[in-house]
């Protein structure tokens, strides 16, 4: 495991942070994640409220008119509490969709001497996000039994779990431009120790509001320069990589 490379790559992800590119991608991001929890939120405590309606009644008790504004206050409060967990696979869609634009601005900046790459079309950006996305989405819908019968130790199976999936997504993404798809998986098991703690740096971030906005960006950028750092070091010693 690499401690180094994982925290010399976040560095320097962090110190691009400025790039006209990178506040760019960082906006349009903001912009969709907000969107998506207001939308969801929404929708949610819509449906709340269509299966209470305003006449819900109980034996003997009779009307319960403020059954209808308890269920919408709390449901904008359990959301307020999913929209955690809800950011995992929003980041992931957000860095999947964007990860080319922010791929091409670090090597740009770092490694000018690489040759360019042709792109991933935009079917296969979609098709691979959606399918990893309702991943993220299943394994944490899954997880929150583990989260309730080891309650103690929910904020670490949750880091454990999503640092993996999110390790393993980003630096396919990421090696998958130089390497093809094939290339990034036999990369991705050599060196998953080091992926998946690079992962739960990124994780760990998501789970605090307003600082999680910014991660997909910077978890885009660092596992650009990790995949950079691996290749380097597989071209200098291709036998020990």
């Amino acid at each position: 495991m690499d401690f180094g490379l994982i925290l010399s790559s976040f560095g320097r992800a962090l110190g691009q942070i400025g790039d006209p590119r990178f506040r760019r991608v960082l906006f349009l991001g903001i912009g969709l994640t907000i969107a998506l929890l207001i939308a969801v939120t929404a929708a949610v405590m819509w449906g709340l409220g269509w299966l209470v309606g305003e006449d819900a009644s109980l034996p003997w008790i009779g009307n319960l008119r403020w059954l209808d504004d308890a269920a919408s206050v709390g449901g904008f409060f359990a959301m307020s509490v999913l929209s955690v967990f809800l950011m995992v696979p929003v980041a992931s869609a957000i860095s999947s969709l964007f990860l080319e634009e922010v791929a091409d601005a670090v090597e740009d900046e770092h490694y000018p001497w690489l040759p360019d790459v042709p792109g991933t079309p935009i079917v296969d950006t979609v098709i691979d996000t959606l399918g990893f996305t309702g991943v993220l989405i299943l394994a944490n819908v899954l997880a929150l039994i583990l989260y309730l019968i080891f309650a103690p130790l929910a904020p670490l199976i949750f880091w454990g779990m999503n640092g993996f999936l999110l390790g393993r997504e980003y630096f396919t993404l990421a090696a998958m431009r130089r390497e093809g798809r094939e290339g990034a998986r036999r990369m991705r098991g050599r060196h998953m120790a080091t992926i998946w703690a690079a992962g739960i740096l990124m994780a760990i971030p998501l789970t605090v509001p307003f600082l999680n906005l910014v991660i997909p960006i910077l978890g885009a950028a660092t596992f650009t320069h990790i995949y950079n750092g691996i290749a380097a070091d597989h071209r200098a010693d291709p036998q020990g990589a």
